[in-house]
């Protein structure tokens, strides 16, 4: 950063750098301060044990109480060793098959994890947005900005299944509902993923829902057709259809990007244990309102028992298990 070329790349790619040093320098500095409290903390207990001073002994135990919770944290945050972990995320949530209890389904996953995002500070920016029928929604695609995003919510990627008595249902049978998650790392200007423009095809059309009447009146709404792998992705959540044609390539080339790393971390798992695909019917947590409450990780048997709390967007445990499990047999 010290070289007069570097403030004359690109703004994204200046910065994502300035996110990325903050993101270090905070991590470095966060263990100096343990450290250095630690042994104040030592020296305190040593002086204190000498005297015989118990209300000094009461101060140590707390402070000892605090260092372990943030010493926690820490630990948690160095589970995010991949090079993608630090980067922003993109997230698609889509409903499925039921109709409008699914629907309700993807929009209440939608709310838990803006709640989520909320409590640590990150940005959550719609790019599109398609309404349900009746109640909910059918699909969202939203962007998370801030440090280590995507290493968090990759945590999140699969089918999330609910069981509960219906409020759409007169005869208050219970259903069950699927919706899948998919996330994807933020490809940045350091990133060069091309696109043959032979290779898609742009549709634009007039956009609905959340935006305003702007959007409505015109054909701003983008809808991008990659033909080599049958992705399509739309955007119409921006007022004009420049900015969503150039939010929808940064959603594609995402997916083409975990899509090529997909391919080569199957590679390297031919000789560890095969992983489940994501598909209806392989549910990576389950959701359960009736006949008990209970929220379940099928990846990691980790179970909670307060499920408002989960959908209240406190998730942090199960993202804790997972990246452990998942630390543990790349091992």
């Amino acid at each position: 950063m010290a070289d007069a070329s570097f403030w004359q790349r690109e703004s994204e790619e200046v910065a994502r750098l300035n996110q990325e040093r903050a993101a270090l320098r905070e991590e470095v500095e966060g263990w100096r301060s343990l450290r250095r409290e630690a042994e104040d903390a030592a020296l305190l207990a040593e002086m204190a044990v000498e005297e015989k001073d118990e209300a000094a002994l009461s101060e140590v135990e707390a402070d000892v109480e605090d260092l372990e919770r943030r010493v926690k944290k820490l630990e948690f945050r160095s589970l995010l060793g991949d090079r993608d972990d630090r980067r922003n995320a993109i997230v698609s949530i889509n409903a499925g098959a039921g109709g409008t209890e699914a629907q309700d389904w993807a929009e209440m996953l939608f709310r838990m994890y803006v709640r989520w995002c909320e409590s640590k500070g990150m940005k959550v920016r719609i790019l599109d947005y398609q309404e349900g029928d009746e109640a909910g929604i059918k699909s969202v695609t939203f962007s998370v900005t801030g440090p280590y995003a995507y290493g968090y919510l990759k945590s999140e990627h699969g089918i999330h299944r609910m069981v509960r008595i219906s409020p759409f249902d007169a005869t208050r049978r219970r259903h069950t509902s699927f919706a899948s998650t998919s996330v994807y790392p933020e490809i940045d200007t350091d990133i060069k993923i091309e696109i043959d423009e032979k290779d898609i095809r742009i549709d634009t059309f007039r956009a609905s829902g959340p935006g305003g009447q702007h959007v409505n009146k015109t054909s701003s709404a983008v809808r991008i057709t990659h033909y080599p792998t049958g992705i399509v992705v739309q955007c119409q959540n921006e007022k004009s259809q420049h900015r969503n044609k150039e939010m929808a390539m940064k959603v594609l080339k995402a997916k083409l990007y975990e899509l090529e790393k997909k391919k080569q971390e199957e590679k390297k798992q031919e000789a560890h244990q095969s992983q489940k695909e994501i598909a209806w019917g392989s549910q990576i947590r389950s959701y359960v309102f009736n006949p008990y409450r209970l929220v379940k990780d099928h990846r990691t048997n980790l179970e909670v028992g307060d499920v408002d709390r989960v959908m209240d967007g406190d998730i942090d445990m199960f993202i804790d298990a997972h990246l452990r499990q998942s630390r543990t047999a790349d091992a």
